[in-house]
């Protein structure tokens, strides 16, 4: 690889990530690395497998969705050279590219770092991005703008050493006010924003979630003062990676593990690992705002709208007084989240004319203009109408999110897409008084996954497929119940029928109908439903799940010419894993490796957390080396402690003997022989939040982990000479 001169619109930081990704694409791409190791990698920087073959979906990160005219300019581009010309909004504010060839990714890394904008930690098992309200700064409910906040704990968590190799995804998600219109009531970490005592702080949530098994977020604080929010955060994270499932995928997020130890003990746990915690109290900039540019003044020349009607109509339901007097914020709906590279571009200029720059993704694929003068409505909306996007019923029952579906996603089962553009053509020619109704809101999955957020829909549905006989036809799971009331309460949705996918706009017509003539006067949907109860759903709509009915043309999925064939790939998360001990103990030598840098930059606390993995990488290849399965890493050195260190114990007194720095919590003072009886893996590996992350105690336990590493090693040299060869490892064998 040729030296380039530093590019001064890229930060060493990105410089690095962009020539490692490059690094490993050709490692890969010769046979020097497993295809599943690689995998775990490019994850991490955006690079998500599409069901497509030879190509990738690229994800960005991009923190609560604030997203510049010049960026989006700059992704309209990235997206015209590498891909297919389309930008996809999604449900956690970030814009996705698809078809992008693999040897392309790093390319299009680096154009995104000069456009100011980042892939880290967009995918895989990391802190992903944290999503906030889209009205943040704006909202006149709001007892302060959470913006500040949210963009410290991005920047915080970004790269950090504790989040990397998580055994699940954290997402987080900070609301505006009582609202909750950020749904923090289903993340792994919640925050809305409270005033005590004239005191800023949160409620924090905790450990809620969607997918297969949703969850409602347990209330872990009524009110957190502001500075304890990142260590908070912090600490909680780092006992997820220590405790969290690893062997099963599907129970390895943070709501199994708080559902497991219950809320007292999770948080008697976070209380605990504070003590490693580098900062007892983080202040955040609250000052600090995102780029606006130049807001404009109220003197547009007064212009007729092209379409009154259609104009009045879109000021009723997309248009947002803001607690700024004189300014307006514009919601504009984006069918499918989906906006082609031109499109983007005339928008981009729209923008910079008639609002200010600072532009949110919303979580319903949207985009939220802010700081538009009145004067500046009409032309705004005559250049959205030339554009296809001055749609009225923002965030109504006619805006139906849904996420891409079999169009490019391996999980999908069924055409997501399609089936919500027959729906919403369905709300506006049959239910038009609808349109802009926030009674209902409509969500769609291409599975069970919930990236379309179904659960949290008050009419939801979820890719399926039904057998009959030899055929199958692609089919839709509806759920009701689901999203956020009007003041706050959070629901998740009921199952209620499975149903085939072309009998899908039947059955909303009834619903429609039967919520306008059974609802009491101004009853919210879910209050509505669960007087009802599921039951009541499914009797009316059991006959529509009649199979002896069906005919060809329900065997095919919306969209689609050609019958219905069942074809479920493998997601990027949930793949097969195949290694060697000694590249599990490779890993172990770069953490010993990243530790020794962080000492040296006198990052105290990301030395630790690195010799920390490397100790627990360790212990496991030994495990796996001796056939024994491996889980949560408090696990795999409780196995450790029980299984290795009774045939040991004398090869590692001295080893692991902190009475040199004096910081062992299970020695007090005694001799290494004298204490051999108390010895284990598991205090010295521990003591991590039993002291301060602070240079002496970096430095002396790096030192335990150089010389456990070491042992490791001569140890595993010497079963390899008896054995005659490296053993390979499969599947759960490896996951932790």
């Amino acid at each position: 690889m040729t030296a380039t001169a530093p590019n001064p619109l890229i930060s060493a930081a990105d410089q690095k990530d962009i020539e490692e990704l490059e690094r490993r694409i050709i490692a890969y791409q010769t046979g020097k690395e497993d295809e599943e190791r690689f995998k775990h990698f490019r994850l991490t920087r955006g690079v998500y497998g599409q069901r497509q073959s030879g190509v990738q979906m690229f994800r960005t990160k991009i923190p609560f969705g604030h997203i510049k005219p010049d960026q989006l300019v700059a992704l309209a581009d990235i997206s015209e050279r590498y891909t297919n010309g389309n930008l996809h909004l999604t449900t956690r504010q970030n814009i996705q590219l698809h078809y992008v060839k693999l040897s392309d990714s790093s390319d299009v890394w680096r154009d995104l770092t000069e456009a100011g904008l980042t892939a880290m930690g967009a995918c895989g098992n990391t802190v992903r991005n944290i999503t906030a309200s889209p009205l943040a700064g704006i909202d006149p409910e709001e007892p302060f703008d959470v913006t500040p906040y949210v963009q410290a704990s991005f920047e915080y968590f970004l790269r950090n050493p504790i989040c990397q190799e998580m055994g699940r995804k954290i997402k987080p998600a900070f609301s505006s006010s009582d609202k909750d219109s950020a749904f923090t009531y289903f993340h792994d970490f919640g925050f809305i924003p409270h005033l005590k005592n004239g005191k800023r702080g949160f409620k924090v949530l905790l450990g809620g979630g969607l997918g297969a098994v949703s969850m409602v977020a347990q209330t872990a604080y009524e009110f957190l003062p502001e500075d304890q929010l990142i260590p908070f955060m912090e600490a909680g994270i780092r006992v997820f990676d220590r405790y969290g499932e690893r062997e099963k995928r599907m129970k390895a997020r943070m709501k199994f593990l708080l559902k497991k130890l219950g809320l007292e003990e999770l948080m008697r746990l976070i209380e605990q690992e504070r003590t490693a915690v580098q900062h007892k109290s983080y202040s955040v900039d609250t000052v600090w705002q995102p780029h606006t540019g130049t807001i404009p003044s109220d003197n547009f020349a007064s212009i007729e709208p092209t379409d009154e009607a259609l104009y009045s109509k879109w000021l009723e339901t997309n248009v947002i007084d803001q607690k700024q007097k004189g300014y307006h914020a514009v919601a504009i709906r984006v069918p499918l989240g989906n906006l082609a590279a031109q499109q983007t571009r005339i928008l981009a200029e729209l923008i910079k004319t008639f609002a200010s720059e600072d532009v949110r993704i919303t979580i319903n694929q949207g985009l939220l203009l802010r700081f538009v003068p009145p004067s500046a409505l009409p032309h705004l909306f005559n250049g959205l109408y030339g554009l296809d996007l001055a749609l009225p019923g923002f965030d109504s029952t006619a805006d139906i999110t849904s996420c891409p579906g079999t169009d490019t996603c391996a999980l999908g089962v069924t055409k997501s897409t399609s089936l919500a553009t027959r729906l919403e053509q369905l709300v506006f020619e049959e239910f038009p008084d609808l349109i802009g109704s926030r009674a209902i809101r409509i969500k769609i999955s291409g599975c069970m996954n919930s990236c379309g957020q179904h659960m949290a829909a008050n009419i939801g549905l979820h890719g399926s497929s039904m057998r009959i006989g030899p055929r199958i036809a692609p089919a839709m799971q509806l759920v009701v119940g689901g999203g956020i009331a009007p003041d706050g309460r959070g629901f998740i949705a009921q199952k209620v029928i499975k149903l085939p996918t072309r009998r899908i706009p039947d059955a909303l017509r009834r619903l429609f109908n039967d919520y306008q003539e059974e609802s009491g006067t101004g009853e919210y949907y879910n209050d509505y439903a669960i007087r009802k109860g599921k039951r009541y759903f499914y009797d009316l709509l059991n006959d529509l799940a009649n199979t002896e009915t069906l005919t060809d043309l329900d065997f095919q999925d919306w969209g689609e010419q050609e019958e219905y064939k069942q074809e479920i790939g493998v997601g990027e998360c949930a793949g097969v894993s195949l290694d060697l001990v000694s590249t599990i103990l490779q890993d172990a030598e770069d953490k010993i490796e990243a530790a020794r840098l962080s000492l040296g930059a006198q990052a105290w606390s990301d030395a630790i957390y690195h010799a920390y993995a490397a100790m627990v990488i360790g212990a496991k290849a030994l495990l796996l080396a001796n056939d024994r399965k491996c889980n949560a890493q408090k696990g795999i050195l409780k196995d450790f402690d029980e299984h290795l260190l009774p045939n040991h114990t004398n090869e590692l007194i001295d080893i692991l003997d902190f009475r040199r720095s004096g910081t062992s919590p299970a020695t007090d003072g005694k001799s290494g022989a004298e204490n051999h009886q108390l010895l284990s893996l598991s205090d010295i590996v521990l003591s991590i939040n039993k002291e301060q992350p602070n240079r002496e105690f970096a430095i002396a336990y790096h030192h335990a982990a150089e010389q456990f590493i070491h042992w490791v090693q001569t140890t595993r040299r010497n079963q390899l000479i008896s054995a005659g060869g490296d053993k390979l490892v499969v599947d759960q064998y490896y996951k932790a």
